[in-house]
């Protein structure tokens, strides 16, 4: 493992003890091996004066469930060490109650809460404390034989403390074993089945004590497993799951549209068990195909996480799915998950949910589940670590000693996972868990939009966005994909006339998020006016092509995906002109109306399916690159109108904005128009005509 301490870099923060904690935090919180969103902790102690001008130690703790890659000062809590110091000394606690006093020993009402650790951190009589969860120490600690394989490794470097869970008890057994102990002796303190500390005078020696130790468990693992030393890191949630040639889109996966389905097939059955909709991550990389194929595989993945500090995002084992019965397997999870709770309750506990979090698939990889795109990247992430940890453990093949991954029994997980306390953690920052009330109108839906560059259709990626969905963009514009950069959005380039290149396009939706719930029909074109008796051919052929066969072909090939999606909709942009055509504009109108006509029998024929198709017509939505200057001018001349008059020229004398068409898209495609399916709504400000 590479040390990052800039020797530069970290003298300008020689004079700011906070700011050089955030520094050496921040060192060790964007190196994963390390830790993973959220996980492990760091401090240091200070004396400072306080209000009354008294001296006082202080630690400062990073708070609960922050990020250490991107910690900034005010996330590390100030305690009090003299409180602190007489809570380790009391024989019992409710973790309840040490943290209820923790909180009365902070100095600062606005500090985010103290992690659960801060009594630890207390104990060790060290002025820089790092805590970890380093997949190397872990991975060794999580064998049959760990205590004697990190003796093996570090001799008689490490304090060894055996797997006590955290909190109170924890901090309890770590200041009876050390009461009494010179900590001299030691450059840290391995919890076994959880984590390392390491500790220092200066944030220099502590960072870097860490990364030596870290490094004899990688190279001991490298050298004495059958893996390769170098894993592949791929992040799969930032990583498209396709790739471009030429400008076009390409498959770079080995599901075929029939393994595409059951992808959609096991998101759906996932979430209907969740009671909420879910996106669902594959991860195919080479080390997850290696570990679904592996013929154990459903013995080897179900024994436990890398560490309890990830049941709250994952559960404490994945479902392993059945190929010749994905809905099944799905269903005998939840079915082993309610029956370990009932296994280890007292009865005071509620069981959680019981959908899994995450999902390993023969053949193909693993598959991650979250009700939005941060909760299941954090998920992926977790789940890739735990397949290489795994992977280590079992190959493991130390003289003298056995591999095998063997973590903490199901008792001490089922504890972790119902430790009250622990569901903290998702609350700050990630906002996974939040009041229903609250919970975005599309949170874990999947939404197709075509002609999404610019206009209406960006306006409706935006709007479904902000509304809780994830967005895929399709659009001929070769800037789609950084117009759609954003987390949880995905901009594809594609020609929606080139049917194989929609085909590429859905099979790369599905892939990269696991299915599809809404598809809105934007992609059009409109041709300059033109009479009948004066019509060129290809004006008329483009149009149709365009604006009727073109979102007829997309519609055919979602229309799969969609029957596996959670609450479908479509959602098709037609025309004012469709119920008011206008002289001169027929290349335009009867496409629009025809594709009116396809959306009404699609509501006939996929009502059956669950699947809703609205029509919505627009009419005076100017703030779109069609309306230039001198187009508007063009028109409102051709009515002898100001570009103003022309403008509002409607009854309600008014313009319409593409935001408000996107606001109209969501509501067809949300719970507002949930027992609606076959209408045709305006949203142009009054015409006469329609009227």
């Amino acid at each position: 493992m590479k040390n990052l301490w800039d020797p530069k870099e970290a003298a300008q923060f020689e004079e700011n003890t906070l700011q050089m904690r955030v520094y050496s935090s921040r060192l060790l919180g964007q190196n994963s091996d390390l830790v993973l969103h959220g996980g492990g902790n760091t401090s240091v102690k200070v004396r400072e004066i306080n209000f009354f001008g008294e001296e006082e130690d202080i630690l400062y703790v990073k708070g609960s469930g922050i990020n250490l890659a991107t910690i900034e000062e005010n996330d590390f809590v100030p305690l009090q060490l003299k409180t602190l110091r007489k809570l380790v000394e009391l024989e019992n606690i409710s973790d309840t109650e040490m943290l209820r006093q923790q909180q009365m020993a902070v100095t600062d009402p606005n500090a985010p809460s103290p992690s659960v650790e801060a009594l630890l951190h207390t104990i060790i009589p060290f002025t820089w404390i790092d805590h970890t969860h380093a997949d190397a120490v872990v991975t060794l600690t999580n064998t049959p034989e760990g205590e004697k394989l990190i003796r093996e490794v570090f001799g008689e470097r490490l304090l060894i403390i055996p797997y006590v869970m955290p909190g109170f008890q924890l901090a309890r057994k770590v200041f009876e074993i050390t009461e009494v102990m010179d900590w001299d002796q030691f450059e840290g303190m391995v919890l076994l089945n959880h984590g390392i500390f390491t500790f220092g005078e200066n944030a220099r020696e502590s960072y870097g004590r860490m990364i030596d130790i870290v490094s004899l468990a990688e190279n001991y693992l490298a050298k004495n497993t059958m893996l390769p030393e170098t894993l592949i890191k791929t992040k799969i949630h930032d990583t498209v799951a396709v790739k471009k040639e030429n400008g076009r889109i390409t498959p770079d996966s080995n599901l075929g549209n029939d393994n595409l389905l059951e992808l959609a097939r096991i998101r759906h059955k996932v979430s209907e068990i969740r009671g909420s909709a879910m996106l669902a991550l594959l991860n195919q990389n080479p080390e997850a195909r290696k570990f679904s194929n592996m013929p154990n595989i459903k013995e080897i993945a179900t024994r436990g996480p890398i560490t309890s500090d990830h049941l709250i995002r994952t559960k404490p084992v994945p479902a392993i799915l059945d190929p010749e019965n994905m809905e099944q397997s799905i269903d005998d999870f939840a079915s082993g998950y309610e029956a370990y709770f009932k296994r280890h309750t007292n009865g005071k506990q509620i069981c959680l949910d019981c959908a899994p979090r995450w999902a390993v698939w023969p053949g193909h990889g693993t598959v991650s589940f979250g009700t939005n795109f941060t909760e299941s990247g954090i998920v992926a992430d977790i789940a890739e670590h735990t397949v290489n940890a795994i992977q280590k453990a079992e190959s493991l093949m130390a003289k003298n000693f056995s591999g095998g991954w063997k973590p903490v029994s199901e008792k001490h997980l089922f504890e972790a996972e119902y430790w009250e306390q622990q569901q903290a953690k998702l609350k700050p920052r990630d906002a996974v868990q939040v009041d229903k009330t609250t919970i975005p109108e599309f949170q874990g839906k999947i939404a197709i939009i075509s002609g999404a560059a610019g206009g209406i259709g960006l306006a409706c990626a935006r709007e479904l966005l902000e509304q809780g969905a994830v967005v895929v963009g399709l659009d001929l514009n070769p800037d789609i994909s950084e117009i759609f950069c954003d987390s949880g959005m995905l901009g594809l380039q594609c020609d929606v006339t080139d049917q194989n290149a929609v085909k590429e396009a859905v099979a790369a939706t599905v892939r990269h998020f696991g299915g599809l719930d809404i598809l809105v029909l934007n992609a059009g074109t409109f041709p300059a006016g033109q009479t009948i008796d004066e019509m060129d051919e290809q004006t008329w052929a483009k149009s149709l092509t365009i604006n009727l066969t073109a979102p007829q072909q997309l519609l055919q090939v979602c229309v799969p995906f969609l029957k596996e999606g959670l609450d479908p909709a479509v959602v098709f942009m037609a025309s004012r002109n469709v119920p008011a055509p206008g002289a001169g504009a027929a290349a335009y109108s009867v496409p629009k109306a025809g594709q009116t006509q396809l959306a009404r029998i699609a509501a006939l024929e996929l009502g059956k399916f669950g699947i809703r198709v609205n029509i919505l017509h627009p009419d005076c939505v100017y703030d779109t690159g069609l309306w230039t200057p001198e187009a508007l001018q063009r028109s409102a001349k051709r009515y002898n109108l100001t570009v103003e008059q022309y403008k509002s020229r409607n009854i309600l004398k008014t313009d319409v904005k593409t935001k408000e068409v996107a606001r109209m898209v969501c509501a067809m495609a949300g719970s507002v128009f949930a027992k609606t399916t076959g209408a045709q709504i305006p949203i142009d400000g009054g015409n006469e005509r329609v009227i």
